[in-house]
């Protein structure tokens, strides 16, 4: 058996339901304010990962991918408020089409393609790096970026990733 962790701040998933459940540990102790940017390449399981944040926030509509309409805005414990940049050029586009704003403090803001927000990527933020190292297994490091977020360094390291994803 594979262990789960392997250093601080870094989990091993072994399929898209055990990403969703680490996600849903650390929206179990996210607060309003908070910015989640999501790396990794396509098909690297950014989706997946959002999926198990929203269920964690007590999310009940279907999170996807917004790529085409960018933005999607959740209710949840906390407004969830999931972008995909893939499609934007830059940090420019992003604020010429209106999806970076101030309500979203009073949400979570999870950033799929945060890499298009170059020198404006937000601080404090948890850096969510996802790298695929199977077919289904993912390594998955998270990295506080500014003061305020080790809470979810800690709540990773305890996550449990077994069992089964309840499903709405």
């Amino acid at each position: 058996m594979t262990p789960s962790t392997t250093r601080p701040g870094e989990r091993l998933s072994t399929g898209p339901e055990a990403t969703q459940r680490l996600a849903a540990a650390l929206a179990g102790i996210a607060e309003a304010g908070d910015v989640l940017c999501l790396w990794g390449e396509l098909g690297a399981g950014k989706t997946q990962f959002a999926k198990g944040f929203g269920r964690g926030l007590g999310v009940t509509t279907t999170i996807n991918s917004p790529t085409f309409v960018l933005m999607t805005e959740h209710v949840g414990r906390l407004p969830l408020f999931h972008l995909d940049l893939y499609r934007l050029a830059d940090a420019a586009d992003a604020w010429a089409g209106g999806l970076l704003d101030e309500r979203q403090g009073e949400g979570i803001v999870l950033i799929e393609w945060p890499d298009r927000l170059g020198e404006a990527l937000p601080l404090p933020r948890l850096d969510v790096v996802i790298e695929a190292t199977g077919e289904e297994e993912r390594r998955i490091r998270i990295e506080a970026a500014g003061a305020g977020l080790d809470r979810y360094l800690e709540a990773a390291a305890t996550a449990d990733l077994a069992g089964t994803v309840a499903r709405p």
